[in-house]
């Protein structure tokens, strides 16, 4: 069975073509340069609709069979962030450390990092992890909780993600 995973640039401009979709192709070369494991892309860049957000999410994980879903955009505090919204909305379990080690990560780096609402959750043997929208910040986010991703997709009975142990070194813990 091919892994896939889907990657969503929430966006209303990259979604009109107003603009580039960077922070979707951030991801994909940060997870390329993470996974040993081969792995299909499944890719959207949709407005910041609830709805829309939901629904791709809900398409990714369940018709598509996405073992990991990373989404960027609408996660701050403007009326049209929406994304923590759509993911709670379609998870059975919230996962919180995810959100509070991204923040406690850029806070490094900015002070408007308490803004932020990154967060991650499950949606049957699928977890989505929101992230930023800004390349550098996906970057710096996905480096603090990746670790955690692999065993978090083998416990929710996912398939096995191999890591690039130079570049990421994904924690499991030791078998007994």
């Amino acid at each position: 069975m091919k892994v896939k995973i889907g990657i969503i640039n929430v966006s209303d401009r990259a979604s009109k073509g107003i603009y580039e979709d960077i922070p979707g192709k951030a991801i994909v070369s940060t997870l390329e340069e993470y996974l040993t494991t081969s792995f299909e892309k499944v890719y959207k860049v949709i407005p910041d609709e609830q709805d829309q957000i939901s629904a791709a999410m809900v398409k990714m994980a369940d018709e598509e069979g996405c073992c990991l879903i990373v989404t960027s955009g609408g996660t701050g505090p403007a009326k049209r962030d929406v994304t923590p919204e759509a993911t709670e909305a379609v998870c059975q379990k919230m996962l919180p450390g995810f959100g509070e080690l991204m923040r406690q990560e850029s806070l490094k780096y900015v002070p408007t990092a308490i803004l932020s609402r990154q967060t991650a959750g499950i949606r049957n043997h699928t977890l989505i992890i929101n992230l930023p929208g800004k390349p550098k910040a996906i970057r710096q986010c996905l480096d603090a909780v990746f670790p955690a991703v692999p065993y978090c997709i083998d416990l929710i009975e996912g398939p096995y993600l191999e890591c690039d142990e130079k570049v990421i070194k994904p924690f499991r813990p030791k078998q007994s």
